[in-house]
Order: structure tokens, then C-alpha cells, then sequence
């Protein structure tokens, strides 16, 4: 199982940074865990969610995170396509390829915000099918050759669309999977899931299964899950300071997401599975309930091993790390990654990178 990093970007007002010491910060962790030896860090993709998330270009947090750094690999997901011109993510696909010497992973999604879909003029009811068509003039343009399509959304004609990827065939392909539909979608055109980070684990063990037994490709399926860590020597510490961390964390989260759960817009009434969790959102999700639900992994590193050791037997070949859900001190952050490479990473032996064609 490789081990990876997940920003939301964070900027909580219980720290008191600044929107620039959050980047800074962000940018010496990921330089730390490339010496560390972690697999992938992965920055996200949102807009308008004040304190929550402030990584609305996360393609620039990456070229500079690229700049220093030489192993790690860097993850941009998801980018939410029907925003999107697919033109344009093309050439910053290819642009990271290039800067970060072959080392981006890609994650694409609906993304499930109504406001940013007002914001930005897409129509949240046609996201499949936009996500679709921007996906298959992706996978054009990273055949670098002149790209002709003709879509409902999209018409291109004879575009060289530049640069080029370095990668081959491609970067790898991920995609946010939360309703199961979504598992078999990704199954079948060889893309790596996503899953997480406020789907209760016991609802994504059986859709890993699902998308496991729907597999029919060559290479190994690649199966991502995101959850908070917070690995410290003492674990009743880890436990005290993840305690309001991890409370205010995934409250952001839920709140962020309730609007598509609480209304089923269409193209989305799958996730009505997630309806009977609205309640519990609404009283409110604390460190106690991310446990439970398995989102969260805290302890010392005998703990962390023996929880972690699940999502390994499920099937899960990427473990995204919140390390403290972007809200503890960072100080404390850096202490739990190092703890973490040193008696977490190696119980747990690393497979190969997988490459979809």
C-alpha cells in the first residue's frame, strides 16, 4: 500500500494563519514527505468554502511543490470537468507532466457543488454527460496529435494542443467515486477511484468490491482512500489534539456537502444512500464519529498500524493522509509525518505504481 498526502488547504481561524503561511507551510511538508519517502501529494480542487478549502488553482501550489522536490509524485484532484473548458485542462495537464518531470497523477470528477456550477454557468443536471465529453477530448490530446472532436458541448477541429504530456501513455487517471454507479463507471474505462473522505468506510468496503469484481483490465486496479491521521508516540496526546482538529474539520466537510444530499439534484440522486447519515451532519460529525465511521485514524503508531491494517486487506492501494485535516499546529503535522514514515509506512510493503493505458 503506498502512503500519500492530501491537502484540502485548510485555513481554520483557530490557528490565526494567513492564507500565504498556509501555502508555505503545505509546500515544506511536501518537501519533507518527498525525503520522507511518501508516494503522492494530493491538492484539491474548490472554490468559495471559506476557512475549509483554499486551494482554488491547486495546479500552481503543484508546479511550485514540483520546483522542490525530486521523487514524490503530485496529485491534482479532482479537477471538476464540467467547469472546465477540457482545452485548457489538457494544456495544464501537460504543463505539470512537463515541470514535475512525469511525476503528476490526475483526478477528475462532477464535482458536487451547486454554487460553484452557478458561478461558473455549467449546468449541474448535464454533469455526466459533460464529464464524458471532456474526458474523451482529454484522452485525445494525450495522443499528441492534432485533436478533432465533434461533441454537444465541444467542437475542435484539427487542434494541436500544447504541450505535450511526458508521461506514456498518459499521467495516471483517477476519479472521485462516491456513488457506486460511479465504481463501475471508473471499472470499466480503467480509471483508479477516489473514495472519501466523508463516506462512512463500511459503505466503501462493499463499493471497492463492487469495483474490484467489475475489473477487466491487464494492471491492477488502483484504489485510493482519504482519511484524517494524526500519529503521534503518545496516543491519548493524538487523541487531545485531533479532539477539536478533526471536530471543526469534518464539519466543514458536511456542511460543504450537504447542499447536493439535502436537495438530490439531478444526475446526483444516487448519493440518496448517504440521506440517512443528513441527521447526524446536522447535530454534528466530532472526532468520535470520524472514528466510527472510519474516517479518521488516530493514535500512537501500534494503533495507527492495526487500524490502517484494514483498508489494506479491503483492497485499498492508496492511502491519502489528511495529516491532522489541515488543522493542528504545524509543528505538530511535521512531527506525525515523521513519526508516521518511520513506524507506520514499513509494516506495510509498497506495491508498484500501476500505469493505465
Amino acid at each position: 500500500m503506498r502512503f500519500d498526502l492530501f491537502y484540502e488547504a485548510s485555513v481554520p481561524p483557530r490557528l490565526g494563519l494567513s492564507e500565504a503561511e498556509t501555502y508555505a507551510t503545505i509546500l515544506a511538508e511536501i518537501e519533507l514527505s518527498d525525503r520522507l519517502g511518501y508516494g503522492c501529494a494530493w491538492l484539491v480542487e474548490h472554490h468559495f468554502l471559506r476557512g475549509y478549502s483554499h486551494a482554488s488553482k491547486p495546479e500552481l501550489l503543484l508546479a511550485a511543490a514540483a520546483a522542490r522536490t525530486s521523487r514524490i509524485r503530485l496529485g491534482h484532484a479532482i479537477i471538476p470537468l464540467p467547469l472546465h473548458h477540457p482545452v485548457h485542462v489538457a494544456e495544464r495537464i501537460a504543463t505539470l507532466d512537463v515541470l514535475s518531470g512525469g511525476r503528476l497523477e490526475v483526478g477528475i470528477g462532477r464535482g458536487f457543488s451547486p454554487r460553484e456550477y452557478e458561478v461558473f454557468g455549467a449546468d449541474m443536471a448535464a454533469s455526466r454527460e459533460l464529464t464524458e465529453e471532456c474526458l474523451e477530448i482529454l484522452m485525445r490530446a494525450f495522443a499528441r496529435k492534432p485533436v478533432t472532436h465533434h461533441g454537444r458541448r465541444f467542437r475542435i477541429e484539427a487542434l494541436d494542443i500544447l504541450p505535450h504530456v511526458i508521461q506514456e501513455p498518459h499521467p495516471p487517471l483517477w476519479t472521485a467515486a462516491v456513488s457506486p454507479e460511479t465504481f463501475d463507471w471508473a471499472a470499466a474505462r480503467g480509471l483508479g477511484v477516489l473514495a472519501g473522505p466523508f463516506k462512512p468506510w463500511f459503505m466503501v468496503k462493499h463499493d471497492i468490491e463492487r469495483f474490484r469484481a467489475a475489473w477487466r483490465h491487464d494492471v491492477a486496479p488502483r484504489i485510493g482512500m482519504t482519511i484524517g491521521v494524526l500519529c503521534l508516540a503518545d496516543g491519548e496526546r493524538a487523541r487531545r489534539l485531533a479532539r477539536d482538529a478533526f471536530t471543526w474539520f469534518y464539519r466543514e466537510l458536511y456542511r460543504a456537502a450537504l447542499p447536493v444530499l439535502e436537495r438530490l439534484y439531478p444526475s446526483y440522486e444516487q448519493l440518496h444512500e448517504l440521506g440517512r447519515f443528513r441527521a447526524l451532519m446536522k447535530l454534528g460529525v466530532d472526532l468520535g464519529l470520524a472514528d466510527t465511521f472510519g474516517l479518521a485514524v488516530v493514535g500512537d503508531p501500534a494503533e495507527v498500524r492495526a487500524r490502517i491494517g484494514r483498508f489494506a486487506e479491503a483492497g485499498v492501494s492508496h492511502l491519502l493522509c489528511a495529516f491532522g485535516a489541515g488543522a493542528v499546529e504545524p509543528s505538530i503535522t511535521r512531527e506525525s509525518l515523521e513519526l508516521f514514515a518511520r513506524e507506520v509506512m514499513p509494516a506495510f510493503r509498497e506495491a508498484p505504481v500501476s500505469r493505465v493505458s
